[in-house]
């Protein structure tokens, strides 16, 4: 028998157990990150193909500091500084990759991590292990600023980072404007994890900064994923050049991993630019999509993720079950990811998500939740 039997009967008894699964297309997909639906365009994964044919090789090859560094790279990074403001832009292999390379490579000895305790696990798993990290209560902005003051009237030396989430994935909530302002006031590096919130917050949905009417500092440092709403792989850092530099020669999940993929670069890149010629039509749709779960559930999110608590397990799956009868692909969330059983349901454009769609769906969860 093997040593694991044990464990997973008890997941399985527990409801769980996780496994993977291959949904049918027909179904209506409130459950993936593709917050705009780009992955569906067939003409920009043409486009993406066009940027990578013309190559001599169409993989990267090496680490972005031996020769695997191409000029794909270099333009895909100069398009997303152009566009969200930053100085300067480090392309990176996941979002999990990037967290490890900020908070591993930039947070010294001497410095203090102030994280929300509902950052990333990528995040969190890392600042667990430092000596010099503390955790304040989830969106809470005089916690953090108590606990700053307390910090900083011991110790004088040393850097200060503060870590958050522009959108929580597991709540759907935008982190106040009030941790811009505290890390400005205390002259903190502000580390802000946009992999939900950019392509989906903001006027022109630049994500947290955009959300706030904000303008990006040397002191603020933002990781986005080319994941979510970009329709792609990888994720990108953006800062200041110090900063990007400093990562370049000392983050380990830079130095050591093979570059991003050419082509998920290229669509990353082709999503993009067609986003950007097309960034009112998309806003619009948003903010309908918002506005029709507002109407019909009778609560509203700042975001594009719903959440809808559930007392048990069985309840969250028997509700999934139900959607998927009807047609609907939604999220069910379990422990230990969160404390208590959630739907998680993400407003997206796919090709199946009209707003008619939206709305039985909506008008479903009232009856299920």
């Amino acid at each position: 028998m093997s040593p694991y039997t044990h464990a997973l009967r008890a997941l399985e008894r527990a409801h769980l157990y996780r496994q993977r699964h291959l949904y049918p297309d027909h179904l209506a997909d409130f459950a993936s990150n593709d917050y705009l639906g780009l992955s569906a365009h067939a003409p920009l994964l043409e486009r993406a193909f066009e940027k990578v044919r013309p190559l001599s090789a169409h993989a990267p090859k090496a680490s972005m500091l031996l020769n695997g560094y191409h000029p794909l790279h270099a333009q895909l990074e100069a398009f997303l500084c152009a566009h969200l403001g930053y100085a300067a832009c480090l392309l990176v292999g996941s979002g999990f990759l990037g967290n490890v390379a900020l908070i591993d490579a930039l947070v010294r000895p001497r410095d203090m991590l102030f994280m929300d305790a509902h950052y990333h696990a990528s995040g969190q798993f890392l600042a667990k292990k430092l000596p010099n990290a503390r955790f304040f209560a989830h969106n809470n902005a005089p916690d953090l600023a108590q606990q700053l003051a307390s910090y900083r009237a011991c110790h004088t030396k040393g850097r200060v980072f503060i870590a958050i989430e522009g959108v929580y994935s597991m709540d759907g909530q935008v982190a106040p404007k009030e941790f811009y302002h505290l890390a400005q006031e205390y002259e903190a590096y502000l580390i802000v994890d946009e992999a939900h919130s950019l392509g989906v917050l903001g006027h022109d949905l630049g994500g947290y900064l955009s959300h706030h009417r904000l303008k990006p500092t040397p002191q603020i440092i933002i990781l986005g994923t080319l994941s979510k709403a970009y329709g792609s792989y990888g994720a990108f850092i953006g800062a200041s050049v110090q900063v990007v530099d400093f990562l370049c020669n000392r983050a380990k999940s830079v130095i050591y991993t093979t570059s991003l993929s050419l082509l998920d670069s290229a669509l990353a890149l082709a999503h993009l630019e067609h986003l950007y010629a097309h960034l009112p039509s998309y806003v619009s749709i948003l903010e309908k999509m918002r506005a029709c779960c507002a109407q019909i559930l009778g609560f509203s999110t700042p975001s594009n993720i719903l959440t809808l608590p559930f007392g048990r397990v069985q309840a969250l799956l028997s509700a999934h079950s139900s959607l998927l009868e009807a047609g609907f692909l939604c999220a069910p969330i379990r422990p230990p990811t969160v404390q208590k059983p959630l739907l998680r349901v993400s407003l997206n454009i796919q090709p199946h998500n009209t707003l008619q769609r939206l709305s039985a769906l909506c008008t479903l969860l009232k009856t299920l939740c």
